[in-house]
């Protein structure tokens, strides 16, 4: 009989949740974290009453009702309504593409005169073979230049001609003076964090920190019945069949001696000359944030390599290919769960996360 049942290697949002249901059904879970903090990448903690998100911005909403009442079970959500601006050579356009964005490029003032804008400068193109062909088909030349080109350029690291046309699924285009960016009927952060709620989550498990599932892998496997591994799925098998390719991530957090760096919580910089990708202020995620001073963070897109954290899985043709055959060889083990953005090499927001977290609970659990 071993100790644990569940062995939860990584102590982000999906293996919380995990947890969360399995000690709900009586089951004894260890939680284990190679890095020094709980939560993953949306781990936030306090600068001198800032809430501070170490790992960019993380805004939690969601179109499903029994996601939404699961997460404010585990923490009072704050109302947030994400509104980011873009900033191109000095200029301010609102996102996500409306008519105030509209009428800073053209100065048209109605949804008629819009539409006219983008019809007359839509390329057309009936199969798009890379992400510039897509986007110029969808919104035309000067919102692709403006606020797409660059920014998109930077995350990749590489020239939209040479990224698959499958990137860019749909660039939406509202035709009304709406900046809330997420379409989403539930929208917020909760108070005072992400990690003290996924502290609650984690609550009747035995949590580890600073445990490298990779470096003593035999004897953490031995104390469980199962393993869920939300670690990546390459580096669990050694990567055998070659590395899963992601873009990385760097940030440089300030704290300065002002009151308000920049009015909004988030501008994103879509000239390709800027090396960063956008700047956050993370005060304004609390609109009630009275603290002295403020903290910015710049985000830095970067090559990814082995070693660094993982942030975007570069999802083209090679890649799935790649990730095909690791989950063939998941499937023949019985006693290992994959799971998590990167034990599914899949971009997942947070909502899915958890949505994702709960059918796996219903699948191993009950």
């Amino acid at each position: 009989m071993r100790p644990y049942d569940f062995l939860i290697v990584g102590a982000g949002l999906f293996g919380a949740v995990f947890a969360a249901e399995a000690v709900k059904r009586g089951k004894k879970c260890l939680v284990i974290d190679r890095r020094p903090h709980i939560g993953g990448n949306c781990y936030t903690e306090d600068d001198g009453g800032i809430t501070v998100h170490r790992y960019g911005a993380h805004i939690f909403h969601t179109s499903d009702r029994e996601v939404w009442e699961y997460v404010n079970a585990y923490g009072e959500f704050m109302p947030y309504v994400h509104c980011p601006l873009a900033n191109y050579r000095g200029r301010l356009y609102h996102l996500p593409f409306n008519m105030d964005t509209f009428h800073a490029l053209w100065g048209v003032v109605t949804p008629e005169e819009a539409k006219g804008k983008v019809a007359a400068q839509r390329i057309p193109c009936e199969q798009p073979q890379n992400a510039k062909e897509r986007a110029l088909s969808l919104v035309g030349r000067d919102i692709y230049e403006t606020l797409i080109e660059g920014y998109t350029e930077k995350q990749w690291g590489r020239s939209a001609d040479k990224l698959p046309a499958s990137l860019i699924e749909r660039l939406p285009l509202r035709f009304t003076y709406d900046n809330n960016y997420f379409n989403d009927r539930y929208q917020g952060i909760p108070a005072g964090g992400y990690t003290p709620m996924i502290e609650r989550m984690l609550k009747g498990a035995e949590v580890r920190l600073g445990c490298d599932f990779s470096a003593d892998r035999c004897a953490l496997e031995k104390l469980a019945e199962r393993v869920l591994f939300t670690g990546a799925i390459d580096e669990y098998f050694g990567y055998c069949n070659g590395p899963l390719e992601y873009r990385s991530l760097s940030f440089d957090t300030k704290r300065l001696p002002v009151e308000d760096f920049q009015g909004t919580a988030v501008v994103n910089y879509t000239d390709r000359s800027v090396p960063y990708t956008r700047i956050i202020e993370h005060k304004h995620f609390d609109g009630n944030c009275s603290a002295p001073g403020t903290v910015i963070t710049y985000e830095y897109p970067e090559a990814w390599s082995l070693g660094r954290e993982r942030f975007y899985p570069v999802g083209d043709i090679p890649n799935r290919a790649r990730y095909q055959g690791y989950l063939r060889l998941a499937e023949e083990r019985k006693d290992v769960i994959f799971g998590g953005r990167l034990g599914l090499y899949r971009y997942l927001d947070m909502d899915d996360v958890v949505k994702e977290a709960l059918a796996f609970a219903r699948r191993y659990l009950d």
